[in-house]
Order: structure tokens, then C-alpha cells, then sequence
């Protein structure tokens, strides 16, 4: 980021934010980007309205004070020169409690219209919904209006319409005003006319908008009792607003109702404040001014919603949030946020703040003191659980909340606000100390996460993006290829079949094990019996208590590509889950092997335009999301709105669904894999050399679930699957086993696996085509499954609890030996720890472990139970010890379809072999 980058997220930011905010808010109700326009105008004109009165004030009271001096100055500027002039002019000054910077107070109108414009400018200009949406005589407010045409040449009318407006607004202010400042404005009329005359319609339908609510404003100036006339009107609006909310508007959402009974009733305050403030002789507003307090409070907003929490949220991953392929430090967005908060706290509200008379800034102190309190327990003790949160700031299942939790939360927020109130009115002295407290405590807090993320990105060797790789496949000798695909469920592959025969017939060769299991829910847990078979089971790990996890997870990652390449195969790795225990894999674990080639290759395909345009979104969202979990439940759903941040153009970095068979954008975590699937047969060079080859795979395609197009499985822009889920619904029934396919993560997960099985599918064709597919043995498996409630078999009986829903234990395997043809289903009991020796068979002579010096056979799967961990703690900086941290488990044997084969074992534990 730049300097000037940093400067207009610090000044235009926050305004643009609130621009989209109220324009998305406004769409959702009115459903029209145009009539959108017009409530944007109308609502940002009475935001500003108070501080265009007050900058009104302070501009006529420097013409008064200009008014005053001005014979005293004119006399002392003919009267003295020089040095002595100064000193005169000082004195005079000095007499008349005037300083010459309050010259600047007849500028503030302007000073202020600057900034709002730019941020109107930059957010309308290139505002996408508005491209070929009409409104009344306007065809296109995305381009100029072209509303008259003469002698075949296009006028724009709207532009001249503005300024005719604002000609007539200006001339009735200005009545009485000296020439000077009639050219100023007459001067900025014409400046809008001529820099917004090729403008896109709906930026100058809005600037002629907030013309006419200009002059609506000057009217009113000179009128009599102007504050009694607007407050008939806004109670007229308000009452207006109430009728339709009550009564005309036909939604079945009490939220987007109760948001307009209270726009209809804040409409009405400035008619019931003045009678309630006759009545009641109550004001929360007495005292005097605090601005240290006020300063401290917004420097403590800054902080939290700037640093402390965009850091925190990166520091629990950092690496995820870098992409080698396109470098962008993580560090950034939290200065993007950062700026972003101390804009709209630091910079704006202290605007506000500025120009408030004595009564609002004791208010403004109070508010803020309140909102430190509300943001700070909001973020702290609520809405903590959601689930999986990706690099876009996206969770994976819906956000929501049940009006049990609303309830509760607005309950504890009202008891807070009210002791908050009293601590400030009883003993405000305390107040400043103890924001200063919290601000040094965000302050230690958001350095050590950021040392933390530093760190982490140090760590990641960056000189990887520019390697492209290569799978070489050998027709003469034979090809071991283990694809892992992660989060894979195996349940599903009955059920893909059954709607793509012809997908089965590309699998044709390969066993599918319809009886299989994996040690773990997390790739940390499952991974290394995956790679390195039984001897890398969470409990084997735990028994070897010397050796730290890490260097046990990397020497299983080791197993099979050093045998291989002891045994005289051509070896390839690609994207080695969590190697070295980085979320981005770091293949140093390999240097000590110069024959293995390692590659990361996720993220190799994509575009950089996708790749920067995701960049910007988290520079913008990472405030968003802060803002988001300080304010109350019922407020954090309409703030992070499907994921978008009300973001109004839909970037294709994300995607946003509404219900389970709608969508629009693109996920770009999905992407990222989805391409290299989709590029494997441009990356796989066939040699007629006798080499035999070793490829080992990882690919997290299943792991970052998106909506897709029907029947073609596709990604797209535009999803709409509605007629082909209702001409299909039966697929989801294959021999009397019923797959539960009814809410977002259950579709999204369905449809992500079958994608990533058609891609295989046409590599496996391309293989064929290359004659290299008979001399393949190709074994498909994922370290894990997910728990989705899809098989009532694996829940039945069981209590509702999600470490028992036992899909989540229930791998992939596919598995495809030399020469074989035929497809097949096996209900033989297996783990995804036998894939070393289904590697091995046939082609290495009593294959042994590289590190151990054990045998590498499966005879451990039925000499016992087999144990799963049950444990969450997947963050593989937390769990990193020497043994995994205590946690529940759980003992299968035989089938897992048979509930009565499974035990469960409550109680935390770190199990090892010495424990059963």
C-alpha cells in the first residue's frame, strides 16, 4: 500500500463503506438499483444534515467576524507597512479574539462537500448493478443519459438539469453574500457540469438529487420557523413509512419490517424530542465536555476493530491468507483495517464530534464510553462459535442466531449500557484511566499477533511460485499415483454413479471400499496413518512421547515417496499436506533427497486478476468482519449479509447462495484446486522411458465446497439448479439407502465431490488416450470425511451429538490396480492407514518403513479395535506438542455401518498403547 493508498482508505474509506452499506440495505428492500439511488440521497443528505447546519454556522459567523474587521483592517494596512503592519494586525487580532485559521471556517462547507463527492464519485462510477437497469426516462444508468439528441448528436440532459438546480440553489443562498463568494459557488456549479457531463447517469441522477435536497434546504433557511416545517414533514414521511411497514409491504421477515418501523419512528423524533424535553426536565446529556475521554474512547474503537481482531483472525492461520503464486504479506490487511477504523472513529466521528455544540459532545462522550463496553463484550463472549471461517471471510455454514441468543445478548448489553451510564455519570474521572488500560492491553495484544504473523510468513520459501510442475507417466514401466483429496466423503460415490453411469464407466478398473475409515476428523490426526500406515495412527504417534509431532507428521509425509525412490522410481510430490506443519506446505522436508521433486502446485492456474481482485475484497472485508462481531446478534447477520459484507457487485473471488440451488461469484479457495484437477492433462508428460514413477498428490478441492452448475458440475458466475433438483430428487435413493441432500453444506458438499471425481474422470480418459492407464495403479482417498447427517444409518440410535455423526470418520478409497478393468465394490474393512501397503503390493519386495525399519503390512487393522480422536484441535500451532492434547475417542471394528461396533469414550485423554 502506498501513501496515498493509505490516505484515501483513511479518509474516503469509511465513507464509501457507508455508501454501499445504505445502497445494498436500500436494494434489499426497494429491489431496484435506481429507486436505490434515491433513498441512498435522501439518507446520506440527513446523516450530513448536522454537519452542513453547523458548517452553515461557522460560515456565517466568519462573514460576520470579515464584516466586523474589516474597516479596522483596511485602516491599519494604509496606515502602517512592514513589521510594524504585522505587529498592528497581531494586536487587533488578539483584541477581537480572532486567529487568522479562522479564515478556514468559511471553507468548511467546501472542505467537507470534497470528500463526500469523491466517495459518491468512486462508488457510483463504476457501480456494475447499475449497468442497463433503466429508470423513468433514463435507459441506462450505467452510462451517460442520452436523453435528447440534435442533429444525431447525443445531449446528456441530467448534467444540465444539476446545474441549473444548483445555479437556482445558490442564487437564492447567496442573496445579500459579497461577489467573492457568488463566483465560488458559481464556479464549483460549473466544475460539476463539466467533470460529471460524461459521468454514468446514476452517479449524476444521485449529485442532482442532492441538488434538489440543497435547494429544498435553502428554502427552508429562509422561511420562518424552519425547524418546525421539517418537523410536520418528517412526521408526515414517518407516518407514511409506518402505514407501509404495517400494512402494504409483503415480506415474511419480521427483521426487514422492524427496520422500517424504525426508520418510520426515528422519523418522528424531531417532532417528539422538543415535546418530551418540555415535559420531562431529564437531559443524559449534562455535564461538561470530556475530548480526552472522547479521544481515548475512539482510539480504543480504532484498536479493537483496526488491529485487534483483524490480527487475531490471522494470526490463528496466517498462512492461509498468502497465496506463493501471488504474494501479498497478510500484515496489510490489517493496516487496511486498521485505517479503515481509525477513519471512521478518529477522523469522521472527531468531525462530528467538531462541529457538535456543548449538549451533543457530552452525548458523544457518553456514546462512546457505551460503545467501547457493547463492542467490547459483543466480540469477547458472543457469536465465538460459527465454524469454519475461510481466507475470504466466509463461513461455511449460514450465520445465524436463534432469538433465544438475541434475546440473551440484548438482555446483557442493556444491563451493561445502564451500569456504563452510571459509572460515566457518577464517577467519570475514573472512565479515561481505565480506556487507557484497555488500549495498552490491545495495544501488547495486537503486537505479539503480529509478531506472530510475521513470523509464520518469514517462514514460507516464496522462491516455490515460480515452479511449475510436471507428472511424468512412463508407458514402458509402471506408474504408482495416490491422489489424496481432502475432506473427500466416501458415501457418496453410490450415488454419483447412479447419476453419471457414464462416470462410472471412466472408473471402470477401479474397487471402491464402501467399509472404510480414517484415525481422525483433521488432517493433522489423519494424514500421517494415510502416508505412513500403522505406524502413524494418533495413537502410535502418542506412544512415541520423545519425538515431537512434527517431526513425526514429516517423517510420514517421507515414507512412501523415499521408498519408491529407494526402489528406483521417479518420484513426484505435489502440495504435501501441513509438511512441516505449515498450512502452506513447506517442502524443505524433501532438500535432504534431491531425487524427489516437490512441488505446491495449488494456485498455479489461477489468473493474477482474480488473485488481486480477492486481495482488495480482504482489504476491504477485514473491517467489515470486525465491525460485524462488536455489534449486537441481531445486527451481525444484516452486517456480514450471505458473506458479501453488503458489498453490492458480487466479486467472482467469492460466492454468495440463496438457498441451496442459487448462487452467484465464484469461491476462489475452490478455484485454486479446481484448476489444478482441471489442468492435470496439461501437466502430464508421458515418456516411453522404462522408469517406473511414483507421484503422491494432494488436492483440496473437497475441502472448499461451492455451489456448481447442474448436470455439468461446473463452476459458474450464474447458478440456478431450481429445475434440475426438481426433475432429479430421486438420485439421492440408490438400493433403499436414502442420502440426505436438504440444506446448504449438504448440496454444496455433494455437488464439490462429484466435480472433483469428473475431473479425475477425464484425466483417466486422457490416460487411455496416452496408453498409460492399464500400467497405472491409481488409489484415490481422502484423510477424512465430514459430518453432515446424510446417512441415517451412521446416526441412528446415537445421541444428537456431532462427534457421533461417524460420515465425518468415513473416507474416500478408490482404488485402481495394473491391467484391471472391471469396477467393483468391496465391503472389506479397511482404513485410509492401508494405502502404503496397497501402494507397495506386487512391486517392492517386503517393503519396508525407510525410518523405522518396520515392515509395512496392514495385519495391525484387525489384530485390534481400531481408535479414532475425536479431537477438534486441528490448529497445528496449539497442538504441537510431543503427543496430541487430550481429547475424547472412539473404537470401531469391522463395520462401521453397525452402530454396535462403535464405543465411545467421553472422558479427555492423551491415549497411547500403554492405555488399552
Amino acid at each position: 500500500m502506498s501513501f496515498f493508498t493509505i490516505l484515501e482508505t483513511l479518509l474516503l474509506g469509511p465513507l464509501k463503506l457507508l455508501f454501499e452499506f445504505i445502497f445494498h440495505l436500500a436494494n434489499r428492500f426497494v429491489n431496484h438499483p435506481g429507486l436505490s439511488i434515491i433513498f441512498l440521497s435522501l439518507i446520506m443528505n440527513i446523516l450530513v444534515l448536522p454537519l452542513y447546519r453547523r458548517a452553515d454556522a461557522m460560515q456565517e459567523e466568519a462573514r460576520d467576524m470579515d464584516a466586523k474587521l474589516h474597516d479596522g483592517i483596511a485602516h491599519i494596512k494604509k496606515v502602517f507597512s512592514g513589521d510594524e503592519k504585522m505587529m498592528m494586525l497581531q494586536t487587533y487580532y488578539r483584541q477581537n479574539h480572532y486567529k487568522p485559521t479562522s479564515a478556514l471556517n468559511g471553507s468548511v462547507s467546501l472542505l467537507l462537500e470534497i470528500p463526500f463527492f469523491m466517495a459518491a464519485y468512486q462508488f457510483l462510477a463504476h457501480l456494475e448493478v447499475l449497468n442497463g437497469v433503466s429508470l423513468g426516462p433514463i435507459a441506462d444508468l450505467g452510462a451517460p443519459d442520452a436523453m435528447l439528441t440534435i442533429g444525431g448528436v447525443a445531449i446528456n440532459v441530467l448534467p444540465v438539469l444539476m446545474t441549473l438546480i444548483n445555479v437556482i440553489s445558490s442564487a437564492i443562498y447567496l442573496k445579500g453574500f459579497p461577489l467573492k463568494t457568488k463566483i465560488q459557488l458559481y464556479g464549483m456549479a460549473l466544475f460539476f457540469l463539466v467533470f460529471l457531463y460524461q459521468s454514468p447517469a446514476g452517479l449524476v441522477f444521485y449529485w442532482t438529487l442532492n441538488n434538489v435536497f440543497s435547494l429544498v434546504k435553502t428554502i427552508f433557511y429562509k422561511i420562518k420557523n424552519p425547524r418546525k416545517v421539517l418537523s410536520v414533514l418528517t412526521a408526515v414521511l414517518g407516518a407514511a413509512v409506518l402505514v407501509f411497514a404495517m400494512f402494504i409491504y409483503n415480506t415474511n421477515s419480521l427483521k426487514r419490517r422492524g427496520v422500517l418501523l424504525g426508520i418510520g419512528l426515528m422519523l418522528w423524533l424531531p417532532t417528539l424530542l422538543p415535546i418530551i424535553k418540555k415535559r420531562i426536565h431529564f437531559s443524559i446529556a449534562n455535564g461538561e465536555p470530556n475530548k480526552r475521554q472522547f479521544f481515548v474512547g475512539s482510539l480504543f474503537l480504532s484498536l479493537l476493530m483496526g488491529v485487534l481482531i483483524p490480527s487475531t483472525y490471522i494470526a490463528a492461520s496466517p498462512q492461509e491468507y498468502v497465496d506463493v503464486q501471488y504474494f501479498h504479506h497478510p500484515l496489510w490487511f490489517v493496516l487496511s483495517a486498521t485505517c479503515m477504523a481509525a477513519g471512521t472513529f478518529l477522523v469522521w466521528l472527531r468531525v462530528f464530534y467538531w462541529l457538535a455544540g456543548k449538549e451533543a459532545k457530552v452525548l458523544f462522550d457518553k456514546l462512546v464510553w457505551i460503545a467501547c463496553g457493547v463492542t467490547i463484550v459483543n466480540y469477547m463472549f458472543f457469536g465465538t462459535d460459527l465454524g469454519v471461517l475461510s481466507n475470504t471471510l466466509q463461513y461455511e455454514d449460514y450465520l445465524i442466531f436463534t432469538r433465544k441468543e438475541q434475546l440473551i445478548n440484548l438482555v446483557v448489553l442493556g444491563v451493561l449500557c445502564l451500569a456504563m451510564y452510571l459509572v460515566i455519570t457518577k464517577w467519570q474521572n475514573i472512565t479515561v484511566p481505565i480506556l487507557l488500560t484497555a488500549v495498552m492491553a490491545f495495544g501488547v495484544m495486537s503486537g505479539m499477533n503480529l509478531v506472530k504473523i510475521n513470523q509464520s510468513v518469514k517462514r514460507i520459501r516464496t522462491e516455490q511460485q515460480a515452479e511449475q510442475m510436471s507428472i511424468e507417466l512412463s508407458k514402458e514401466g509402471k506408474n504408482v499415483v495416490v491422489l489424496m483429496l481432502d475432506r473427500a466423503v466416501g458415501g457418496y460415490i453410490p450415488y454419483f454413479f447412479n447419476e453419471k453411469p457414464e462416470l462410472k464407466e471412466q472408473f471402470a478398473g477401479f474397487t471402491y471400499y464402501s467399509n472404510t475409515i480414517s484415525f481422525g476428523a483433521h488432517t493433522n490426526f489423519a494424514v500421517p496413518a494415510l502416508l505412513g500406515g500403522y505406524e502413524y495412527t494418533p495413537v502410535e504417534l502418542n506412544n512415541r512421547k520423545d519425538e515431537s509431532l512434527v517431526s513425526k507428521h514429516n517423517e510420514a509425509l517421507k515414507v512412501m515417496p523415499v521408498l519408491f525412490s529407494e526402489n528406483g522410481y521417479d518420484v513426484t510430490v505435489s502440495d504435501p499436506p501441513y509438511a512441516n506443519y505449515e498450512w502452506i506446505p513447506d517442502l524443505s522436508i524433501y532438500d535432504d533427497y534431491p531425487e524427489i521433486k516437490a512441488y505446491n502446485m495449488k494456485g498455479s492456474f489461477g489468473s493474477s486478476k482474480e488473485k488481486e481482485k480477492n486481495i482488495q475484497l480482504n482489504h476491504r472485508n477485514f473491517f467489515c468482519f470486525s465491525l460485524m462481531k462488536s455489534m449486537p446478534l441481531c445486527m451481525q447477520t444484516t452486517i456480514y449479509s450471505k458473506g458479501t459484507y453488503n458489498k453490492v457487485d458480487v466479486e467472482s473471488t467469492t460466492q454468495v447462495m440463496y438457498g441451496t440451488t442459487v448462487a452467484e461469484g465464484q469461491d476462489v479457495g475452490f478455484m485454486d484446486s479446481y484448476q489444478v484437477l482441471n489442468n492435470l492433462p496439461n501437466v502430464t508428460n508421458v515418456t516411453k522411458s522404462v522408469n517406473n514413477t511414483f507421484l503422491f498428490m494432494c488436492n483440496d478441492l473437497t475441502h472448499e465446497p461451492m455451489l456448481l452448475q447442474e448436470p455439468e458440475y461446473e463452476p459458474s458466475d450464474k447458478v440456478d439448479n431450481t429445475q434440475y433438483e426438481a426433475e432429479h430428487s430421486e438420485r439421492f435413493n440408490v438400493d433403499g439407502r436414502n442420502l440426505v441432500v436438504v440444506d446448504r453444506l449438504q448440496a454444496i458438499h455433494y455437488q464439490t465431490n462429484m466435480c472433483a471425481l469428473m475431473q479425475l474422470g477425464e484425466w483417466f480418459d486422457y490416460l487411455r488416450e496416452q496408453e498409460v492407464y492399464d500400467n497405472t495403479r491409481i488409489i484415490i482417498v481422502s484423510d477424512h470425511g465430514v459430518g453432515l447427517y446424510q446417512f441415517a444409518e451412521m446416526l441412528e440410535g446415537w445421541e444428537e451429538d456431532t462427534y457421533k455423526d461417524v460420515e465425518t470418520y468415513y473416507p474416500l478409497l478408490l482404488v485402481k490396480d495394473f491391467g484391471s478393468t472391471e469396477y467393483t465394490e468391496s465391503n472389506e474393512f479397511m482404513t485410509n492407514a492401508d494405502v502404503p501397503t496397497l501402494a507397495t503390493q506386487g512391486i517392492i519386495d517386503n517393503p519396508t518403513n525407510p525410518f523405522t525399519g518396520k515392515a509395512i503390512e496392514n495385519h495391525e487393522k484387525t489384530a485390534h479395535d481400531q481408535y479414532v480422536i475425536m479431537s477438534d484441535e486441528w490448529h497445528v500451532e496449539e497442538n504441537d506438542g510431543n503427543t496430541f492434547l487430550p481429547s475424547r475417542w472412539a473404537s470401531v471394528k469391522i463395520n462401521l455401518w453397525n452402530k454396535q461396533n462403535w464405543k465411545f469414550y467421553e472422558k479427555a485423554v492423551i491415549l497411547d498403547k500403554h492405555s488399552f
